[in-house]
């Protein structure tokens, strides 16, 4: 008797409901050794899995996809994005997970505070792991007391604990 081995692989498209990426991991979860997906999801139709989403997901829950691994480089990631983006003159959207121009700002209150006490609080994985810069503090209609004195003090700003207190 013969031994047949089985290369188990997915291939996703037109996942117009947003769930390619989670498919994905389920497929891999399920035994697929190959996921077939696009940088920032572009590709000939809508919703392609993403492969930046995809990467990032085996690498924040290892635990879940164990003993699955890629050996992809994150932090290709986003400058990957980025050539892209410029090769085919369409950006990705800012709010795009992972390297979307708005991946690691914030701007609303809670985040501010949340981020300047821990930072894994609102970022499971840091700028850096995914070649981006750095997180962003934007100062907006959303934004609270601790992200306006951490601000200020990054400008320059000596502000008095009345200041402080407002």
């Amino acid at each position: 008797m013969s031994t047949v081995c089985l290369a188990v692989r997915i291939h996703l498209v037109r996942s117009l409901v947003g769930m390619a990426v989670a498919n994905s991991i389920a497929a891999i979860t399920a035994g697929a050794r190959q996921v077939e997906c696009t940088i920032n999801g572009i590709g000939e139709r809508a919703g392609n899995a993403s492969l930046e989403e995809i990467a990032a997901a085996m690498f924040v829950r290892q635990d879940y996809v164990r003993p699955f691994h890629t050996t992809l480089n994150l932090k290709e990631l986003y400058p990957s994005s980025e050539i892209l983006a410029e090769i085919i003159g369409f950006g990705q959207a800012p709010n795009k997970a992972v390297v979307g121009e708005n991946a690691f700002a914030h701007e609303s209150g809670i985040h501010q505070h949340g981020m300047l006490a821990n930072p894994l609080c609102y970022e499971i994985l840091t700028p850096e792991q995914v070649g981006a810069s750095k997180s962003r503090m934007v100062l907006g209609k959303h934004s609270g007391r601790h992200g306006l004195i951490h601000l200020m003090t990054q400008l320059g700003y000596v502000l008095t604990d009345n200041q402080r207190a407002l």
